[in-house]
């Protein structure tokens, strides 16, 4: 069974994004193909470098998963989890130049 994808978003420049289109284009691949083979190659030097990941096994994963469920339980986080992390350094901001 094939593992479930995970999704990664890119924000870039126009310039770097039409020069990433217009190179896939003359290999006859797509943006994302290319990506996925530009990342692959970068990892696979720094892996043959000594610089190695952490792989994660299932006792991690299990050890996130309660901690997660002692703080949140069953409760959904409403809105994205970036507004949420942008509103909290906000007012970690605020509280900061309350006590200066």
């Amino acid at each position: 069974m094939e593992a479930k994808k995970k999704r990664l978003t890119l924000d870039m420049d126009p310039p770097l994004q039409r020069r990433l289109k217009a190179v896939a284009a003359l290999r006859g691949v797509s943006m994302r193909r290319y990506c996925l083979t530009a990342i692959g190659k970068e990892l696979a030097a720094d892996e043959a470098n000594g610089m190695v990941g952490l792989p994660l096994d299932r006792s991690d994963a299990d050890r996130f998963e309660a901690i997660q469920e002692q703080y949140f339980g069953d409760s959904v986080l409403r809105g994205s989890s970036a507004d949420l992390i942008r509103e909290a350094r906000e007012i970690r901001r605020v509280q900061l130049e309350d006590v200066v």
